[in-house]
């Protein structure tokens, strides 16, 4: 970025004495100065000043972009979960959906290390009801929100930020070392979650577990 505005400033001097020059010759006219030249030299200057300040700009928001996603994770990494379960990422029903909906991936995200931590916004206890036999399940819903007050703010900051309607319920996905790899309106795609994360046992085991690669 430093030098992008190196040449930004070069290119604007250049621009700011050919133009000089080519006015001058104008009001002389003076057929010792070539236009032509002059005309060919502003104009490259002009577009070098417009390059890189497209470039700039370009890194500008690509910097600024990188530090709204750090702000993010940083907020999202003081959060604590624990406990039993609990919400989801809206109302109370919306958390019970997502709960009976992930009932039939519940094996599958267990085994990619997939552990959800529920939370409903409008403070309504959720009762999960596990079924004989459904200890992935109950493995999979066993957290739940350490502080609410801090999750309710960080979400509504979040919301605010993607011109989302505070009423709207969202998911939020993480890869195990803390990034998010996704987020979207609506119930968790328990099915696509199943389909881009390796299991973290046998072949597919080591450093990258649960690292499909995803950074948003």
């Amino acid at each position: 970025m430093f030098f992008y505005l190196a040449f930004i400033a070069s290119g604007s001097l250049g621009s700011l004495i050919a133009s000089t020059q080519f006015i001058s010759s104008l009001i002389k006219q003076n057929p010792s100065t070539d236009l032509g030249e002059t005309l060919k030299s502003l104009a490259i200057d002009l577009a070098a000043v417009a390059l890189f300040s497209f470039l700039y700009s370009r890194e500008d928001s690509a910097k600024k972009a990188q530090l709204a996603r750090l702000s993010r994770e940083e907020g999202l990494g003081n959060l604590r979960g624990g406990g039993a379960a609990g919400g989801g990422g809206g109302a109370g029903e919306f958390v019970a959906e997502a709960f009976r909906r992930s009932r039939e991936f519940a094996e599958r995200l267990v085994e990619r290390g997939v552990v959800v931590v529920g939370f409903a916004t409008d403070g309504e206890s959720v009762g999960f009801e596990f079924g004989e036999g459904e200890e992935k399940l109950r493995r999979l819903w066993q957290l739940g929100p350490v502080n609410v007050p801090d999750w309710a703010m960080w979400l509504d900051e979040q919301k605010k930020l993607a011109n989302v309607p505070p009423e709207s319920p969202v998911y939020i996905s993480l890869r195990m070392d803390g990034r998010v790899r996704g987020s979207g309106v609506g119930y968790p795609p328990w099915n696509a979650f199943v389909a881009q994360l390796p299991p973290v046992k046998g072949l597919w085991s080591g450093l990258l577990d649960g690292m499909d690669g995803r950074v948003l």
